[in-house]
């Protein structure tokens, strides 16, 4: 009875633990220039329809985040060029971009913070806030500002 026991808890907690663990691991050596691209960089289009696939495979849905903006339809060196001569220093290590961007911002719908999590998006174009590093590479998304 007591191997029985075991082997069912074992059996438990390979079902329920290890998909949760195993499902979106941290990738492994990232820089936060890596962690700003994978967090907030979508290369090409994006639709509002696309924020729970994304969120998901990005892994920013344990536990369900409130607010992600993703900035869609630029490359990477465009985003790159606002810590530098594309943006004006707004305070410390921030800067808005001169030009604007299409963003994509996520929203949970609320409810429960646990997966599967649920968004609503919103698309526009914004002058972005981020923050840059001291080799002027992106390496926080601070806000994004609508364009008038």
């Amino acid at each position: 009875m007591t191997q029985t026991m075991a082997i069912l808890l074992l059996l438990l907690v390979v079902v329920i633990v290890v998909p949760v663990l195993g499902r979106c691991p941290p990738p492994a050596n990232e820089t936060p220039y890596q962690k700003f691209l994978r967090q907030h960089y979508h290369r090409g289009g994006m639709s509002v329809k696309d924020c729970n696939t994304e969120m998901s495979q990005r892994c920013m849905d344990n536990p369900c985040k409130e607010k992600n903006s993703f900035i869609i339809d630029a490359t990477k060196k465009l985003i790159q060029e606002v810590c530098d001569k594309g943006g004006m220093p707004v305070g410390g290590d921030l800067r808005q971009s001169t030009s604007p961007f299409q963003v994509l911002t996520c929203k949970h719908k609320g409810g429960s913070t646990r997966p599967p999590c649920e968004y609503s998006g919103v698309k526009s174009s914004r002058y972005i806030v981020i923050g840059c590093n001291a080799e002027k590479f992106p390496v926080h998304f601070d806000e994004s500002i609508i364009t008038k």
